[in-house]
């Protein structure tokens, strides 16, 4: 399944006629040009789970980080990285459930 189907769905899974009212996904540009990706974590079953952050520095345009802070999982990137953000969070999850 391809990464933004998977998110669609995490989503799902989460709203409960509740969390969905106070929380969610927000995938915003930034100036420098890049990405800006928050999930909110809070009332979810990852809230209190550990997250190791990830920093990949390519080069000045191809780089990421990936950090869970204050029940949100932050993620950033030049302008191409979008979907390794997407990929980090998916990836955690998905190794959480194998667990």
């Amino acid at each position: 399944m391809n990464t933004l189907k998977w998110l669609q769905n995490w989503y799902l899974k989460n709203c409960n006629g509740d969390w969905e009212h106070s929380y969610g996904v927000k995938i915003d540009t930034v100036d420098n040009p890049g990405w800006s990706v928050e999930i909110d974590l809070t009332d979810t079953y990852l809230e209190d789970v550990p997250f190791e952050s990830i920093e990949e520095e390519r080069n000045e345009e191809d780089w990421f980080y990936c950090i869970v802070r204050d029940g949100v999982f932050h993620g950033a990137g030049g302008a191409t990285n979008l979907e390794e953000i997407l990929d980090s969070f998916k990836t955690w999850v998905l190794s959480l459930e194998r667990s």
